[in-house]
Protein backbone atom coordinates (compact mmCIF):
# COMPACT_ATOMS: atom_id res chain seq x y z
CA UNK A 1 0.00 0.00 0.00
CA UNK A 2 1.56 3.49 -1.23
CA UNK A 3 0.48 6.34 1.39
CA UNK A 4 0.37 9.67 0.68
CA UNK A 5 2.56 11.57 2.63
CA UNK A 6 1.37 15.02 1.86
CA UNK A 7 -1.80 13.63 3.34
CA UNK A 8 -0.07 12.70 6.63
CA UNK A 9 1.67 16.14 6.49
CA UNK A 10 -1.18 18.03 6.60
CA UNK A 11 -2.12 16.84 10.08
CA UNK A 12 1.03 18.03 11.14
CA UNK A 13 0.60 21.27 9.43
CA UNK A 14 -2.92 21.61 11.18
CA UNK A 15 -0.88 21.31 14.87
CA UNK A 16 1.44 23.75 13.46
CA UNK A 17 -0.74 26.31 13.34
CA UNK A 18 -2.39 25.64 15.95
CA UNK A 19 0.61 26.21 17.94
CA UNK A 20 1.46 29.02 16.40
CA UNK A 21 -2.77 30.43 17.32
CA UNK A 22 -1.42 29.43 21.14
CA UNK A 23 1.50 32.02 20.88
CA UNK A 24 3.84 28.85 20.54
CA UNK A 25 6.40 28.31 17.80
CA UNK A 26 4.46 26.51 14.29
CA UNK A 27 6.02 23.19 14.39
CA UNK A 28 3.48 19.80 14.30
CA UNK A 29 4.04 16.47 14.42
CA UNK A 30 2.08 12.83 14.05
CA UNK A 31 3.08 9.69 14.49
CA UNK A 32 1.10 7.31 12.09
CA UNK A 33 1.06 2.98 12.04
CA UNK A 34 2.86 2.07 8.45
CA UNK A 35 -1.16 1.73 6.49
CA UNK A 36 -1.57 5.93 7.48
CA UNK A 37 -3.65 5.22 10.64
CA UNK A 38 -3.39 8.25 13.45
CA UNK A 39 -1.98 7.54 16.40
CA UNK A 40 -1.08 10.59 18.16
CA UNK A 41 -0.73 14.03 17.06
CA UNK A 42 0.84 17.32 18.90
CA UNK A 43 2.51 20.52 18.11
CA UNK A 44 5.86 22.50 20.11
CA UNK A 45 4.33 23.62 23.14
CA UNK A 46 7.71 24.84 25.19
CA UNK A 47 6.37 28.65 24.98
CA UNK A 48 3.00 27.55 26.15
CA UNK A 49 3.58 25.10 29.10
CA UNK A 50 7.18 26.83 29.81
CA UNK A 51 8.85 23.25 29.31
CA UNK A 52 11.67 23.22 26.88
CA UNK A 53 10.84 19.33 26.66
CA UNK A 54 7.18 19.36 24.85
CA UNK A 55 8.77 19.54 20.86
CA UNK A 56 6.29 18.62 18.06
CA UNK A 57 7.17 15.61 18.07
CA UNK A 58 7.53 14.26 21.64
CA UNK A 59 3.84 15.56 21.89
CA UNK A 60 3.06 13.47 19.13
CA UNK A 61 4.62 10.27 20.71
CA UNK A 62 3.69 10.77 23.99
CA UNK A 63 -0.16 10.83 22.70
CA UNK A 64 0.29 7.99 20.98
CA UNK A 65 0.71 6.09 24.02
CA UNK A 66 2.41 2.64 24.31
CA UNK A 67 3.44 0.59 21.24
CA UNK A 68 4.17 -2.91 20.59
CA UNK A 69 7.14 -2.21 18.52
CA UNK A 70 7.94 1.15 16.58
CA UNK A 71 9.82 0.18 13.85
CA UNK A 72 6.86 0.25 11.43
CA UNK A 73 6.06 3.56 12.74
CA UNK A 74 5.75 7.11 10.70
CA UNK A 75 7.00 9.98 11.93
CA UNK A 76 5.81 12.96 10.18
CA UNK A 77 7.13 16.51 11.33
CA UNK A 78 6.91 20.21 9.70
CA UNK A 79 10.42 20.49 10.30
CA UNK A 80 13.83 18.24 10.37
CA UNK A 81 13.72 16.82 13.64
CA UNK A 82 16.54 18.21 16.22
CA UNK A 83 18.83 16.13 18.24
CA UNK A 84 16.35 15.91 21.08
CA UNK A 85 14.06 14.46 18.81
CA UNK A 86 16.14 12.44 16.23
CA UNK A 87 17.31 10.64 19.68
CA UNK A 88 13.72 9.78 20.62
CA UNK A 89 13.02 8.12 16.81
CA UNK A 90 16.54 6.35 17.11
CA UNK A 91 15.79 4.92 20.74
CA UNK A 92 12.30 3.76 19.91
CA UNK A 93 13.97 2.74 16.43
CA UNK A 94 10.56 4.32 14.69
CA UNK A 95 11.28 3.43 11.38
CA UNK A 96 10.42 6.18 9.02
CA UNK A 97 10.48 10.07 9.22
CA UNK A 98 8.38 12.27 7.26
CA UNK A 99 9.44 15.97 7.19
CA UNK A 100 7.91 18.92 5.69
CA UNK A 101 11.51 20.77 5.40
CA UNK A 102 14.87 21.25 6.58
CA UNK A 103 15.46 24.28 5.01
CA UNK A 104 15.24 26.30 7.99
CA UNK A 105 16.54 23.66 10.09
CA UNK A 106 18.91 20.48 9.25
CA UNK A 107 17.99 19.17 12.05
CA UNK A 108 19.40 15.69 12.88
CA UNK A 109 18.12 14.35 9.66
CA UNK A 110 22.03 12.61 8.43
CA UNK A 111 22.28 11.20 11.27
CA UNK A 112 19.02 9.14 11.63
CA UNK A 113 19.97 8.38 7.56
CA UNK A 114 23.24 6.96 8.28
CA UNK A 115 21.59 5.03 11.39
CA UNK A 116 19.11 3.28 9.16
CA UNK A 117 15.83 5.42 9.54
CA UNK A 118 13.99 6.11 6.42
CA UNK A 119 14.11 9.23 5.83
CA UNK A 120 11.86 11.52 3.40
CA UNK A 121 11.85 15.09 2.68
CA UNK A 122 8.51 16.75 1.03
CA UNK A 123 10.48 20.18 1.11
CA UNK A 124 6.67 21.86 1.37
CA UNK A 125 6.43 25.57 0.41
CA UNK A 126 4.08 26.01 3.12
CA UNK A 127 6.04 24.49 5.57
CA UNK A 128 8.83 26.67 4.74
CA UNK A 129 6.91 29.61 4.27
CA UNK A 130 5.39 29.16 8.37
CA UNK A 131 8.50 28.66 9.91
CA UNK A 132 10.34 31.14 7.64
CA UNK A 133 7.75 34.24 8.76
CA UNK A 134 7.93 32.79 12.23
CA UNK A 135 11.56 32.99 12.89
CA UNK A 136 11.92 36.24 10.82
CA UNK A 137 9.46 38.15 13.67
CA UNK A 138 10.89 35.98 16.68
CA UNK A 139 14.29 35.62 16.70
CA UNK A 140 15.50 35.60 20.13
CA UNK A 141 12.42 33.18 21.00
CA UNK A 142 13.44 30.96 17.47
CA UNK A 143 17.44 30.62 18.99
CA UNK A 144 16.00 29.87 22.51
CA UNK A 145 13.76 27.15 21.21
CA UNK A 146 16.93 25.06 19.25
CA UNK A 147 19.60 25.90 22.08
CA UNK A 148 21.35 28.44 20.18
CA UNK A 149 22.38 31.72 22.74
Amino acid sequence: MLLNYGSLLEIAIEEARLGLSEGGIPIGAALFDNEGKLLGKGHNRRVQENDPSVHAETDAFRKAGRQVSYHDKIMVTTLAPCWYCSGLIRQFKIGTVVVGESVNFPGGLEWLRENGTNTIDLRSEECITLLKRFISNNQALWHEDIGEE
